[in-house]
């Protein structure tokens, strides 16, 4: 006579893989912050250039902040939220680095920002995966 596993169901949520992936989000945008604004900044001025010569402009490190709230806050939007965001950077992030390893430059820039993408790819691939997998849990309110 066998024993479970655990004392979770399998459509239960873990409260702290739900909390590991929101900081993860956090970590993710954080380091984002670094490579795309940071270091092109402290560059450019150890060059004398521009502040804003290197910088890869976007905003997604905001969204990615926004993402990690809303997982721990857990507002009725926050399924449809995670969804929708996850679907976009892995589309987004598989078509660039698709056209990245089709003619790579690995200059420092390009570098750092591939290991960038890929480090987001993997999160948003645990995010999706986590979705699917709890969704009812995760539509469930508080």
């Amino acid at each position: 006579m066998g024993t479970p596993a655990s004392n979770t169901t399998s459509d239960s949520l873990p409260s702290q893989w739900l909390a590991f992936l929101a900081h993860l989000l956090f970590v993710l945008a954080a380091w984002s912050v670094f490579i795309k604004y940071l270091l092109p900044m402290a560059f450019a001025m150890a060059a004398g250039e521009s502040l804003t010569r290197y910088i890869y402009w976007d905003f997604w490190p905001l969204v990615h902040v926004w993402l990690g709230w809303a997982l721990l806050a857990r507002p009725r939007y926050a399924w449809w939220l995670a969804l929708l965001v996850s679907i976009a950077e892995i589309l987004i992030v598989v078509t660039l680095l698709t056209g990245f390893l089709a003619d790579p430059d690995w200059n420092m820039w390009r570098s750092n920002w591939f290991v960038n993408k890929v480090f987001v790819l993997g999160g948003f691939l645990l995010l999706l995966g986590t979705l699917i997998r709890y969704r009812q849990a995760m539509q469930a309110t508080r």
